[in-house]
């Protein structure tokens, strides 16, 4: 296919009207960068640059005659790269990691696959940087692993990682959904990581995997494969790579862990009946390393190694010429310029005859390289380690962020200008966990997997030996320093907390001395704090862990060797909390801000621990896991505080204060698989990202304007919160609420009052739990607290009254608020029989009579025996059962029923004991127990309702 008529298939993929309007027909080479310039205030959140790559795919070489730009692949973005002028284009799109990319021969065309539970294809214009088609589903059972261009770029084919791996071509330039042909392989040849077309043919293909070489042909109208494969004996223990077509003869050339090459002399046409005779078949033992990477380029065999060589060959497998000292890794990739160089070298044989090379990019485990032939010069254009990053912190006053890895590697970046401004690693010390300046910017703290802790010179890197501690073998996990920048706390996964203070005398250099380390949670500490105390200087520290319990250590009294607790305070009932921050003072009080699994953030008095407020949180597939507030910009605009937070895959933003309001918080994915840290910059500009296993750490730029305005489409006053309702304001879920809620209004004046009633809007607080409860939300006797004090003292800070009532309006907020973000599911109640209960004879999960009512009165909120009674007798009706009975002896008589739960001498307990089976199942407690219709019954009325 011409580029010409590849542009304008893609004009009409990319619906981009007609040649005059097309971003993508009207783009030339030099377009992407020529006038790039980032979308800034767009989106609350722009990816502004990826720092890092994925190490397990390769490098491509675009373009290196007037620029030098490549692409790479980072998490679930693809990367083009001009090194010419240091900036990055980044292809989104995808929601999961890029399993595989490719590229066009002409350089034009890029493909990227995910691994998405249904792979998503997405091909894009590399002079525009513009989306032009996407397949959805390609490979339904499975991502995609391998996929490649034909050479005349009219078709893509993709090589899945299913069961049974299916191989399809597709006729991308047209919009069709299912592919032009496919086939299916059988298992027996094993599992194939790679496929190619023949660029000569494209009705042929090749695909390897250990021990076979599959070759397709579409020649007779259907995709049809035979392999290629060596007896067991000549391979020796050794497997395949990679595999070639010739660009003259009708050979395949596949090479191997062993370092030899396999030529499978295949006839011209081929089919898949065709036998293959093994005379047919030489090995060449062209070297011992073995071969990573193979490829043909201008009737040369080149060859990569884990040695990072590579060797140029001619057709007769001859050497032509090598660079072995590039000083490279184990090589992934070789990619080459699309344009000749001008000139020639000398190749190594006796008659030095010139050899014409193209420039190449050489991508490795841990880096990427250009390569000048004419010169015979290399250049690195990233060099990443790739190893996973866990930590990453921001200077306070100037633009630099720091970020460590698991090899042990630290890396001071200039963020502006997307340069390394220091690095250093660390020999005796491996697994960096956590980074962190202290406010000032004189020290830079670094947390080991090991439970050393170094304190360095943040310009140099480098520390005294006194500085370096090592007080536990458990892996640091949080590390924070104080706002005067005299104590320095960590947070170990041995579930203690340590503390360091900087001593300080005339005539003496500062030093950091050990207060002591305290085992102060039974779980996992999830977050630790330094703040002030009210009206004073001195610092205050509190830890936060798994075990719902919220520490604050006693600095003022703590000595050397001597650290104490001030208090402990478990904050949560069944929430686990996951972190915390301090919250911007927009009232006299100062509250701390507390987020947990349930999706909930709480406001804590700092002072009482007191629960002050209770709302919903950002609810994008998982709970907040860590959070920050913003810094306040040089220019205050009218609401200037804003909250950034992680949760396990996604970045957001989230405007203060909390009120519940869905459309004030903004999220989009950073790390499909999963996010360990953030900062943010020192003028709140940006925030950086570390995801951990996908080697990379990501740059997003903040546009609180478009927070703001996208806050602003949901709504004003009450109809966001309107829209947390089953319904909506016009639903029936509403009219019921409504209802209820005029009740309780004329209920607390009687309901029987003949006299003039009074007009009022709102109902005491006393009601709101039975209003709660009849809306099917049934909070504990804390969580009933919880909205009595959020109500009660909401008002006392600034006028020193209690609020005692509560109109409509600001009860659908504490409904929406305080009730489970998505109710009550049945996993939760398997879980809890899980817990609880045993398995009987069958096999199926039961909790005994006498455990679930020891449990109702000895555990949590306890129960006395005449509330467990009454609540009983209430499910399970036997006071209507009791009314009826009486009613029919009052009627006339009739003898009893056998199955009458009341026995005969009249005693209600007994009756309650009979009627509660011994072994209760979940079914049992949720169908008989609690009256919740079975699944079967739901099916069957939801069917009856369809």
């Amino acid at each position: 296919m011409s580029e010409a008529g590849g542009r304008d298939d893609c004009r009409m993929s990319a619906g981009l009207g007609g040649k005059t309007e097309s971003q993508v027909y009207s783009a030339t080479s030099d377009t992407l960068f020529s006038n790039h310039t980032t979308q800034t205030g767009a989106h609350p959140l722009s990816l502004e640059w990826v720092f890092g790559m994925n190490p397990a795919l390769p490098a491509f070489n675009l373009q290196d005659h007037d620029q030098l730009v490549v692409l790479y692949a980072g998490a679930h973005v693809g990367i083009i790269y001009n090194h010419t002028t240091n900036s990055q284009h980044i292809l989104q799109g995808h929601c999961r990691p890029i399993s595989c990319m490719c590229v066009s021969e002409d350089r034009r065309w890029i493909a990227t696959a995910d691994q998405g539970p249904k792979s998503t294809v997405m091909i894009w214009d590399s002079y525009s940087g513009i989306p032009v088609q996407t397949l959805f589903g390609c490979h339904t059972e499975g991502v995609v692993n391998a996929m490649a261009f034909s050479g005349d770029t009219k078709y893509l084919v993709t090589l899945g990682a299913e069961e049974v791996q299916c191989v399809c071509i597709w006729d991308w330039t047209n919009e069709k959904e299912k592919p032009l042909w496919f086939t299916e392989l059988s298992p027996k040849h094993g599992f194939h990581d790679n496929i190619i077309f023949n660029p000569n043919d494209s009705t042929q293909l090749l695909s390897t995997s250990e021990k076979h070489v599959l070759v397709y042909s579409r020649a007779l109208g259907s995709l049809q494969y035979f392999a290629l494969k060596l007896k067991e004996s000549t391979l020796a223990g050794e497997s395949f790579s990679q595999s070639v077509f010739h660009w003259r003869k009708s050979q395949i050339i596949t090479a191997s862990t062993a370092g030899s090459l396999v030529v499978w002399n295949v006839m011209e046409d081929f089919d898949a009946n065709q036998s293959f005779p093994e005379d047919r078949i030489q090995l060449i033992c062209i070297q011992k390393d073995p071969i990573t990477a193979l490829a043909v380029i201008d009737s040369c065999i080149v060859i990569g190694d884990t040695r990072g060589h590579i060797h140029f060959y001619d057709g007769e497998f001859l050497l032509l010429t090598w660079y072995s000292k590039l000083n490279l890794d184990a090589i992934v990739s070789i990619s080459f310029s699309k344009e000749c160089t001008e000139g020639y070298q000398e190749d190594c044989s006796p008659e030095a005859k010139p050899l014409i090379l193209r420039n190449f990019v050489v991508s490795t485990v841990s880096s990427i390289v250009h390569v000048n032939t004419q010169k015979g010069t290399s250049q690195i254009l990233l060099h990443e380690n790739g190893e996973p990053q866990h930590a990453v912190a921001c200077h306070p006053s100037q633009s630099a962020v720091a970020m460590g890895n698991q090899r042990g590697i630290l890396k001071v970046w200039d963020y502006d200008n997307k340069v390394i401004i220091s690095s250093r690693v660390f020999e005796t010390e491996k697994q960096i966990q956590c980074v962190t300046f202290d406010p000032q910017g004189l020290y830079l703290a670094v947390g080991f997997e090991s439970g050393a802790v170094h304190i360095l010179n943040p310009s140099t890197l480098q520390s005294d030996p006194e500085e370096v501690f090592h007080f536990t073998n458990d892996s640091i996990q949080h590390i924070t320093f104080s706002s005067d920048s005299k104590y320095l706390a960590t947070a170990d996964a041995g579930k203690a907390v340590t503390v360091l203070r900087l001593q300080t005398s005339k005539g003496s250099v500062p030093c950091w001395t050990f207060m002591g380390r305290y085992h102060s949670h039974y779980k996992p500490i999830k977050d630790l704090l330094f703040g002030m105390h009210l009206d004073s200087t001195q610092p205050r520290l509190l830890s936060l862990g798994m075990d719902c319990r919220l520490v604050e250590y006693d600095l003022e009294n703590s000595d050397v060797n001597k650290l104490l607790i001030l208090s402990s305070e478990r904050i949560e009932q069944s929430a686990v909390p996951l972190c915390m921050t301090w919250c911007p003072p927009f009232s006299a009080e100062q509250f701390l801000l507390v987020a947990s699994d349930q999706y909930k953030i709480k406001l804590f008095n700092s002072t009482t621990k007191m629960c002050r407020k209770t709302v919903l949180g950002p609810t994008y597939g998982s709970p907040v896991k860590k959070v920050v507030v913003l810094p306040i910009s040089v220019e205050p605009k009218m609401n200037s505080h804003y909250l950034a937070y992680i949760t396990e895959d996604k970045v957001g933003l989230q405007i203060l204060p909390l009120d519940g309001n869905p459309y004030k918080s903004s999220a989009l994915i950073c790390h499909p698989t999963g996010v360990f840290a953030f900062a943010c910059s020192h003028d709140g500009r940006y925030l950086f990202t570390a995801g951990g296993s996908d080697c990379t750490v990501m740059s997003w730029e903040i546009s609180t304007d478009a927070l703001e305005a996208s806050a602003a489409l949901g709504g004003k006053d009450m109809v966001p919160f309107y829209t947390l309702l089953e319904g909506g304001r016009d639903g029936k879920f509403y009219r019921e609420m409504e209802d209820f809620f005029y009740y309780c209004l004329v209920r607390n004046q009687g309901t029987d009052s003949m006299e003039e009633r009074q007009t009022s809007t709102k109902i005491p607080l006393s009601d709101v739990p039975s209003l709660m409860r009849a809306l099917a939300y049934f909070p504990t006797e804390q969580e009933i607290e919880d909205m009595h004090n959020e109500v009660k003292f909401s008002k006392y800070a600034e006028t020193g009254k209690y609020v005692t009532d509560i109109d409509l309006e600001e009860f659908i907020k504490l409904y929406v608020n305080h009730r489970p973000a998505f109710g009550i599911s049945s996993d939760e109640l398997a879980r809890t029989f899980h817990v609880l209960g045993g398995r009987d004879s069958t096999g199926q999960l039961v909790l005994q009579k006498h455990e679930l009512l020891e449990l109702l009165q000895a555990r949590g909120e306890q129960m006395t025996e005449e509330d467990v009674a009454e609540c009983f007798t209430i499910l399970l009706g036997l006071n209507e059962e009791q009314e009826k009975e009486e009613e029919g002896a009052r009627g006339g008589g009739g003898d009893r029923s056998e199955h009458n739960i009341k026995s005969d001498c009249g005693d209600s307990k007994y009756s309650l004991e009979l009627a509660i089976p011994v072994e209760i199942s979940m079914e049992t407690f949720t169908g008989y127990i609690l009256g919740f219709p079975s699944s079967a019954e739901q099916r069957g009325s939801s069917s009856a309702t369809q």
